[in-house]
């Protein structure tokens, strides 16, 4: 596993998203991430997890 750092900028190419909208799920609690002096980041093994999760999620309401 890599405990890979990702800034929002990484977050959002990675998982295809504008960074204003990574920004957005972030600050609302909706993507797994913390600050560090008032910026973004995102460890690559919590959003792996979290990616996982969706599918499940979305998987388990069709």
């Amino acid at each position: 596993m890599s405990d890979e750092i990702l800034t929002l900028k990484e977050l959002a190419e990675y998982l295809k998203l504008t960074e204003k909208t990574a920004y957005r799920l972030a600050a609302e609690g909706k993507l797994p991430g913390f600050k560090v002096g008032g910026s973004w980041r995102f460890k690559r093994t919590d959003l792996d997890q979290w990616i996982e999760n969706q599918k499940y999620h979305t998987d388990k309401l069709s």
